[in-house]
């Protein structure tokens, strides 16, 4: 039997699982400051700073050419400033075609002069301006006007290319329009492949391959019939998640995106100029066969892609590395240099759910971001309470009768799933035309059962109390709002003091900076790795709750007649956070070519931040919440810009692969199959925590143990690293040596690392970090350690 992947993007608020436009710079592959400036001095909410820069605006402008116009503005600036020079070197644009006026460098006694100019409407002074973007990229620090950081550097990731594989692509979005963009790379081999609603045409210099995949879909489910199915038999995607990632990925620059209005600005992918190779391997009704998997993989290596973003994945218990479609795959491609990144699945906030646990991959948790849907609820009693929705009906604003679901279940039903809103507990007839509130439970948690529940007994809401969260679940045609149990309290206590009690919601809007980020999300999977746990997986969390991107009119979230088609939809999951990275991935690959998968994704994590934006821990979401440790987010929350200068990194080739399949205890012949090379195992050699990655997982601490990393200098060449030590609890933790001088001829160093348990216990893991420090750089690596005894349980 072919074995099935699934794509990771969850039910937001399922218990257990479940952007900045097409502006006018977006595509130049030179970016001029002042140019950018005056295109967001029109589409963007000012801050405060300024620069002797002016705006002189002159109004609407008179029936000329435009030619005449900019002398009137050069005139006007020569009289001012005394010469034809002088105004030429003054000014920055003319404004001549739908409007008047110009914008120029001048001293502030000549800006309160020009005031009183003829023709002169007003004169306003230039100001740095935030974009009101789909805001993950701009709470990640990727400012597309600022001249440093990964982003500029790496000219916005041109020449590298991202394979998506995934459910397609809708390729009308205008997140895949290629405006601006130069030539197709050279390395570009693929091809753009034909299929139902999908032609050659559709492919661009934006989208430059397309590939589909359905031979091991059909082996497993028989024949695909669209004419009678929800889907299509080419690259375009009847789903939506494809094009959600892809375009978080690398999408153009949109403006005036919003999800129904919500999350309103600039949407924008992290590698605006790089390219996208679509591989769809995923199918509406049936998930994403292995066989089809391994198809898009060997063809992606020879298309010649610099990245593959694969949010797919099977959940626990994991396939043995040599047997799992994706880690065989992906072993090949980051054998030729391309990085794979994954997601690391949907099954948090339990521990030993990750997936797609092999070393050479980077796996990816999911975190917050400072954006919230506020949401209104007043009680008839004029006491107003606070959730969270993606919720802008025609019913917001009117008052609703309100009951609490267990007052309403089936007669001689069970109370306790009619207070869940488990499905058919509810009586109809009490619940018509009301909006009913409902607890989540350990055994009922989703909030799609609660609102389908709802629904059948005609209710006209839901209020849903759930273990507190940033993820919210989309129901734009149903009024629906989170709230957490303190809230729900609340509002029980008013319903049950209360003879004809009543509610109404307010719209829901979009709130920035409002709240504390990063946050680990609650669905996220946990480590430790429970296939080989000497290998430290989630490697870094990135942005994955609530994130708006392009998505499939096909498969609107909603059905509206009061809008056109969907093409933007908010989602949740690793699905989302996996292409963040790729993302960023591809704008390291642009700016450092040379660099393997392994510096790439050492870069990410020994540069990552444990902190939120506030300075404090970053705090993972669960029941409770807790302090985030390395099992919830591997190295940290990504830092982008840092990574483009780390300092040191810790490199892998396909020979440290190797040997960890024989540390796994993988026979010769199943490795030599996978490496395509013969490989046979030295018997008792080594440990696997002595693998070179950039970070120490040590599951079973028995006496001391002393391993090894090397480091390889990508700073200045003449370089004095310090190491610094926090211990995790309970065991000692010494570096030989503590100093690290690289030099022209000594760009490679290596260091050994002894842990000793302090304890003689059976222990839990516990966590600390070395960093080592030059001044300028920090570069850490997370420490988890387990302490065990051997004779725990023996007879004497």
């Amino acid at each position: 039997m072919a074995h099935k992947y699934h794509y990771s993007y969850c039910s937001p608020c399922s218990f257990v699982s479940s952007q900045a436009g097409a502006m006018a710079f977006c595509h130049l592959t030179t970016l001029s400051f002042s140019l950018l400036a005056a295109v967001f001095l029109s589409i963007c909410a000012p801050l405060v700073a300024e620069s002797n820069a002016y705006i002189v605006y002159m109004g609407e402008k008179l029936n000329q050419e435009a030619e005449q116009i900019q002398d009137l503005h050069h005139r006007v600036l020569s009289d001012l400033l005394g010469s034809d020079e002088a105004s030429s070197a003054s000014m920055l644009y003319s404004y001549k075609h739908g409007f008047s006026g110009f914008a120029a460098i001048l001293p502030p006694y000549v800006a309160k002069r020009i005031v009183d100019y003829p023709g002169v409407a007003r004169v306003m002074p230039n100001r740095i301006l935030n974009i009101q973007t789909t805001r993950s990229w701009d709470f990640l620090h990727m400012n597309p006007i600022s001249m440093h950081g990964l982003l500029s550097e790496s000219r916005f990731g041109q020449g590298s290319i991202i394979g998506i594989l995934d459910t397609g692509i809708w390729p009308e979005s205008e997140s895949f329009k290629d405006h601006g963009m130069s030539e197709v790379p050279s390395h570009w081999k693929g091809v753009c492949q034909e299929g139902e609603q999908f032609s050659s045409s559709n492919c661009n210099r934006k989208i430059i391959g397309a590939r589909w995949y359905i031979k091991g879909y059909n082996a497993e489910f028989g024949y695909l019939n669209t004419s009678d199915s929800f889907e299509f038999l080419s690259a375009r995607d009847a789903v939506g998640h494809g094009s959600h990632t892809s375009s978080t990925a690398a999408g153009a620059f949109v403006s005036n995106a919003s999800f129904m209005g919500l999350a309103k600005g600039v949407a924008r992918g992290g590698a605006p100029h790089s390219r996208i190779a679509v591989y769809k391997v995923c199918w509406a009704s049936g998930g994403c066969s292995s066989a089809d998997l391994l198809a898009a993989f060997d063809d992606a290596i020879s298309d010649g892609v610099d990245v593959l973003s694969v949010s797919l994945g099977s959940a626990p218990p994991l396939d043995p590395f040599v047997e799992d479609a994706l880690a065989v795959g992906s072993f090949h491609a980051v054998a030729k240099g391309i990085t794979v990144v994954c997601s690391g699945g949907n099954s948090g906030s339990r521990p030993q759910t990750v997936i797609n646990t092999a070393p050479w991959l980077v796996t990816v948790a999911a975190s917050t971001i400072d954006r919230s849907f506020p949401t209104t609820i007043t009680l008839g009693n004029n006491q107003t309470l606070v959730g969270q929705a993606l919720y802008t009906g025609r019913s917001s604003g009117k008052f609703l009768g309100v009951v609490y679901s267990e007052d309403i279940a089936l007669s001689g039903g069970e109370t306790d799933k009619a207070s869940t809103c488990e499905e058919g507990s509810l009586n109809a007839t009490l619940a018509k035309g009301k909006v009913v509130l409902c607890f989540q439970s350990r055994s009922q948690g989703s909030a799609v059962v609660a609102i389908k529940t709802v629904k059948e007994v005609q209710g006209v809401g839901l209020i849903f109390a759930q273990f507190p969260t940033k993820d919210v679940f989309s129901s734009i045609d149903f009024p629906f709002v989170q709230v957490d149990y303190q809230i729900a309290t609340i509002i029980l206590a008013y319903i049950q003091k209360t003879r004809y009690p009543i509610l109404r919601f307010g719209f829901t809007k979009t709130a920035l900076g409002t709240s504390i980020s990063p946050e680990v999300a609650f669905f996220s999977s946990r480590g430790p790795n429970s296939l080989a746990p000497s290998v430290l997986k989630p490697d870094i969390a990135a942005p994955g709750v609530n994130i708006l991107a392009a998505w499939s009119p096909y498969n609107p979230p909603v059905k509206t007649d009061t809008q056109g088609p969907l093409y933007y939809n908010i989602e949740s999951g690793t699905s989302m956070s996996c292409p963040h990275v790729s993302g960023i991935v591809a704008l390291l690959r642009s700016l450092h070519p040379s660099w393997t998968p392994a510096a790439i994704k050492s870069s990410l994590v020994t540069t990552a931040s444990t902190r939120d934006l506030y300075g404090q821990h970053i705090i993972a979401e669960g029941a409770p919440h807790k302090q985030a440790d390395p099992f919830d987010y591997g190295g940290g929350h990504i830092d982008p810009n840092k990574a483009a200068n780390p300092g040191l990194i810790f490199d892998m080739g396909v020979a440290d692969h190797i040997r960890f399949l024989c540390f796994m205890g993988y026979n010769n012949s199943a490795i030599s199959l996978m490496a395509r090379q013969v490989t046979v195992c030295p018997k008792g050699s080594g440990s696997m925590a002595d693998l070179n990655l950039p970070s120490v997982s040590i599951p079973q601490l028995r006496k001391s143990l002393t391993i090894s990393r090397t480091v390889t200098n990508v700073g200045p060449v003449l370089s004095v690293y310090v190491a610094h030590v926090q211990a995790p609890p309970g065991v000692k933790v010494a570096v030989k040596p503590s100093c690290l001088s690289f030099n022209a001829t000594t760009n490679k160093l290596k260091f050994q690392v002894t842990f000793s348990p302090l304890l003689r216990v059976q222990g839990r893991y516990a966590f600390g970090s070395l960093m080592w420090h030059d001044g300028q750089h920090v570069v850490k690596i997370p420490l988890v350690v387990r302490i065990v005894i051997d004779d725990l349980y023996s007879d004497t």
